[in-house]
């Protein structure tokens, strides 16, 4: 019984080290394995959004860093296989989409947010402020203002009297 157990303690263990396994590539220059880090770098997975395919584990971007590799060792140049990559997944597979109508939001968004966020600064400190504003009280109200600043002042005295 002991034997059994540890047999599935072995097969458990070596089923765990086969999934840690690290993908291998074997380029035909140094140029071609340079140019599969760059595009690995370049080209985001669009499974994780935030992720490059270089630092993704994700089975989507284990599959595009094959085609990336397959796409090389046929001979195609970078420019070839990111024209792919946007043609299959859109410009957001790219970190540096290219400025075009539909990410042109993109581009102008971040200096219109600034540009808008500055003139309402500007507007606003130049408005005249409500306390400075001059107020004037016709007979009755400042008879009654007068009469509460009094109370006030007589309330006041006798709490430092007493207290």
């Amino acid at each position: 019984m002991k034997r059994f157990y540890l047999a599935v303690l072995i097969a458990l263990s070596a089923v765990f080290t086969v999934n840690a396994a690290i993908e291998v590539y074997e380029f035909d220059s140094p140029a071609q394995e340079e140019a599969f880090k760059k595009l690995g770098k370049e080209l985001r997975c669009p499974k994780c959004q935030n992720n490059n395919i270089a630092d993704s584990n994700a089975g989507l971007a284990q599959d595009l860093r094959l085609k990336v590799y397959d796409m090389l060792k046929d001979g195609k140049s970078e420019d070839e296989i990111v024209d792919y990559m946007i043609a299959r997944y859109g410009n957001f597979v790219t970190y540096d989409p290219p400025l075009s109508a539909s990410t042109l939001i993109l581009w102008v968004g971040p200096l219109l947010f600034v540009v808008i966020g500055f003139t309402v600064l500007v507007v606003r400190s130049r408005k005249p402020r409500s306390a400075t504003e001059s107020v004037t009280l016709d007979r009755d109200e400042e008879a009654r203002l007068a009469a509460l600043l009094s109370d006030e002042e007589t309330d006041n005295k006798n709490k430092d009297n007493n207290g």
